[in-house]
């Protein structure tokens, strides 16, 4: 059977979409993005396609989206902007004989609609998750926050991923009070390419850690 893992953030921008083309390198993955906000305007792209370029993998490992919406907000207000709504009922991962890695819309708190949030998402998904945080200020409080969350509403918390300058105290603070599992740090990288993020891999992280 094949493995599933829910890529999310604490906030919005702080890297999943980065550490998502690194684990489709690392782990010979699939890609999807259930919920896309925000493309088609000043020639922004899909976070699928940003993939698509950076990896040059093949594009049968990205799955289409569920729902794409071109206002770069909140999907519930990025929905409602195009006189749509989002049924959670479509939002059921494909099947795939490899690891697939889903990328969630923002943070764990952003509305799906008017009663559904994101984290309620992932909770019908049935896959734990991978954390990434930032280590910069202000990271604790946030990548805390976010562990209880899940906590609450029983989702597994795979481990944490950190990206951002070298923090290492502030990276034994968080996994010491959250007891979640350090899978890795994905440093500031000069240039991002398919080659420097699968060094970074190589690495920085253990593929074990996630088999």
């Amino acid at each position: 059977m094949s493995k599933k893992f829910i890529i999310t953030g604490t906030g919005t921008g702080i890297g999943k979409t980065l550490t998502s083309a690194m684990l489709m390198l690392g782990l010979d993955a699939d890609y999807w993005k259930p919920l896309q906000s925000g493309y088609g305007q000043s020639g922004t792209e899909t976070d699928t396609n940003t993939l698509k370029k950076l990896t040059q993998l093949p594009a049968s490992r990205f799955h289409n989206e569920a729902y794409a919406f071109e206002m770069p907000a909140s999907p519930h207000i990025a929905a409602e902007s195009e006189g749509r709504a989002v049924d959670i009922a479509k939002l059921k991962p494909p099947h795939t004989p490899r690891t697939l890695l889903i990328e969630g819309a923002g943070g764990l708190m952003v509305p799906v609609t008017r009663t559904v949030l994101m984290i309620d998402v992932f909770k019908q998904m049935n896959a734990p998750v991978i954390l990434c945080a930032r280590t910069e200020l202000g990271t604790i409080n946030h990548t805390l926050l976010s562990v209880q969350a899940l906590k609450v509403h029983g989702i597994p918390l795979h481990g944490i991923i950190f990206l951002g300058p070298e923090n290492n105290d502030t990276i034994k603070t968080i996994i010491d009070f959250s007891m979640g599992k350090l899978l890795g740090h994905i440093p500031t990288l000069p240039e991002i390419s398919a080659d420097t993020l699968l060094d970074t891999f190589n690495s920085n992280f253990n593929r074990g850690d996630f088999e």
